[in-house]
């Protein structure tokens, strides 16, 4: 019994789905850049494959489970479960004109030529708005295509921004935020699945740790009860008494998003010696 997981075969979201396994415990060495690769601690092999081709490798049941981009599966896999969002690789699908070029609104893009990676996306998204445009399906960089006159506008992915910058090109519209996301074959069998709670379960352990930080501070004792509404733990936050009489240390977990906030309310309560950690691992 041996879960099988597609990632692509290079870029940037491969390197995050390798560091992923390994932050979750699972060694896979890949020093010989083979195609189909087993986990040396872990009942799991991985195969890397074309990003485009996944999505029809999990319809197929070759692959359990796939690390992919949102956007691909909006894309060629609409029927294929998300069975979990892991945070990284963000990005969107966006169309952009030529910065000089007058844009008011979707319906500017009446009658246009839009160049893609990304018919099916476009397709629905121009559907959804009542537009008819003349799509050129492209494989590659499509941000050349208005320059040279092939088509009015592009649709692409974005992340920066700074590729439609050198190209002279303006973002108008968002069609899609995307992120990595853990895809799930409709053919896994049920040992399997049980082998995938236990990925899911080291997987959420990362993400969560991720997304907070361990908190320690001291504080005067009656300034307890006001630090405490401020301070959401896991439960509740842990207290201990200190040596020095009157003051106690508390601690606990706070969320990333939130830590300024909340550090800016702890120090107009009284509270000292704050310390911040990461956290590698949390279990819920």
């Amino acid at each position: 019994m041996k879960l099988k997981i597609a990632i692509q075969k290079s870029g940037r979201l491969n390197e995050q789905s390798l560091k992923l396994l390994k932050d979750c415990g699972i060694s896979i060495d890949n020093g010989r850049d083979q195609l189909k690769v087993p986990a040396s601690n872990f009942p799991l092999e991985v195969l890397f494959l074309r990003n485009g081709d996944i999505p029809q490798y999990l319809r197929d049941g070759v692959v359990d489970l796939a690390i992919v981009g949102e956007n691909l599966l909006y894309e060629k896999g609409e029927d294929l479960p998300i069975i979990e969002r892991l945070g990284f690789s963000k990005c969107r699908v966006s169309i952009a004109i030529p910065k000089n070029e007058f844009y008011h609104s979707v319906d500017d893009l009446q009658g246009k030529k839009i160049a893609t990676s990304y018919p099916n996306t476009v397709q629905k998204f121009l559907d959804q708005n009542q537009v008819k445009a003349e799509l050129h399906k492209i494989s590659g960089s499509v941000e050349i295509a208005p320059n040279i006159g092939l088509a009015d506008a592009i649709c692409d992915i974005v992340s920066s921004g700074s590729t439609l910058f050198k190209n002279n090109l303006k973002e108008t519209e968002v069609i899609l935020k995307s992120e990595a996301v853990l895809a799930s074959s409709p053919k896994i069998t049920a040992n399997n699945q049980k082998l995938v709670e236990k990925l899911k379960f080291r997987i959420q352990a990362v993400l969560n740790a991720k997304e907070s930080k361990y908190l320690l501070l001291n504080a005067p004792n009656e300034k307890i009860d006001d630090i405490i509404q401020i301070l959401p733990g896991m439960k509740s936050p842990t207290l201990l008494p200190l040596a020095k009489e009157g003051w106690s240390s508390l601690h606990t977990v706070i969320q990333q998003e939130k830590f300024w906030e909340i550090i800016d309310e702890l120090k107009l309560l009284g509270a000292e010696g704050i310390l911040v950690c990461p956290i590698e691992k949390m279990l819920i």
